[in-house]
């Protein structure tokens, strides 16, 4: 499990390269997704729901990356669309694809279906975490 959050560490900061993110976030952005590939990891071994965990993991890297952010004085995008990078369930599009081309059309869509719900989670804990200071602000007084 260290190996694979050392990897997640290194992944991250290598997306984040390639994203041109400055130098001074690296370690940052490289701590977001080992964190996020953690808790995924964690929970994925205790629920043995992929999907719940990633969903778990998504809030967490989304919470961590406004926090960060804020702090830092940087826009969101730099530490999220890279923290994110170790969640993104690019296994199960590679086995729905070779089970297409094995003409295993049943595992293809099992993989498909699950594909499409971690990715479907992940952006709703985005969007959840994105939404809640809309909801905890107060409403503006009316004249």
């Amino acid at each position: 499990m260290i190996i694979s959050v050392i990897s997640a560490f290194i992944s991250t900061i290598g997306f984040s390269i390639v994203f041109q993110v400055q130098k001074k976030h690296l370690l940052t952005c490289g701590t977001i997704g080992a964190i996020g590939w953690l808790i995924y990891l964690l929970l994925d071994d205790y629920s043995h729901s992929s999907v719940l965990a990633s969903f778990i993991a998504a809030l967490v890297v989304t919470q961590l990356s406004y926090v960060l952010a804020r702090k830092r004085k940087t826009p969101i995008t730099i530490f999220l669309v890279t923290g994110i990078i170790p969640l993104v369930p690019g296994l199960g599009l590679y086995r729905m694809m070779a089970s297409l081309l094995k003409e295993d059309y049943g595992m293809a869509l099992d993989y498909a279906l699950l594909t499409f719900e971690i990715a479907g989670v992940i952006a709703g804990a985005i969007v959840i975490i994105s939404l809640l200071p809309l909801l905890w602000r107060k409403p503006p007084k009316i004249k």
